[in-house]
């Protein structure tokens, strides 16, 4: 005869309440189904010349969501930057860090945790824009931030000032003058004293 058919869970869990039976097609709905609902289920169907079981593994995955990103940051030089970003999913997402768009590893002063980034020293060389990668399987996810690194004033000690001797009288003479500066510095030239003027010299 056409046989009766139930649902269980194997591992002795109750059904959740939200369970649909549908006992014409044998089928079982779960509405809105959360990690709670996975685990091992086993459909029975007997009549009178006996019964017999089918088991099946339901299991919960869900692509990366961030629960905490990463914000803009201005520092100045010398100071300690942290960045942490967080995200949810199904299995547990791994993280990684860019900067400017390429692969950032932990080497020197950047230190490389998980979804943690720490400098302990700013430098101007670390100015950029960052990204912080969350993925598993199933989906990945970036969150960006920008780090200005701000100066306390211009430093010239990697710009020299050559001295130059002029080999013809008339002869054009460029002396740049490029120190290191966050933000950008504006610029003033003096002979001894005199602040020079552009003039058509």
């Amino acid at each position: 005869p056409v046989p009766t058919i139930s649902w269980r869970r194997a591992d002795g869990k109750q059904l959740p309440r939200k369970v649909r039976r549908h006992r014409s097609s044998g089928l079982l709905e779960i509405p809105n189904f959360q990690q709670e609902d996975a685990g091992p289920y086993e459909c029975v169907a007997e009549n009178v010349r006996g019964r017999n079981v089918a088991r099946g593994q339901l299991t919960f995955y869900a692509q990366p969501s961030w629960t905490q990103r990463i914000g803009d940051v201005h520092a100045a030089i010398e100071e300690r930057v942290s960045w942490e970003c967080r995200a949810s999913g199904r299995p547990k997402p791994s993280y990684r860090w860019l900067k400017d768009g390429e692969p950032l590893l932990p080497q020197g002063r950047v230190q490389l945790e998980q979804g943690s980034l720490t400098i302990p020293n700013v430098s101007l060389s670390d100015a950029g824009m960052y990204q912080c990668v969350a993925e598993n399987r199933h989906g990945v996810i970036f969150t960006s931030a920008e780090l200005s690194v701000i100066a306390i004033g211009p430093d010239f000690s990697k710009t020299l000032l050559k001295k130059l001797t002029l080999v013809k009288v008339g002869g054009e003479v460029i002396i740049e003058c490029k120190p290191k500066a966050s933000p950008r510095p504006t610029y003033s030239w003096k002979k001894g004293k005199d602040i020079l003027r552009e003039n058509e010299r």
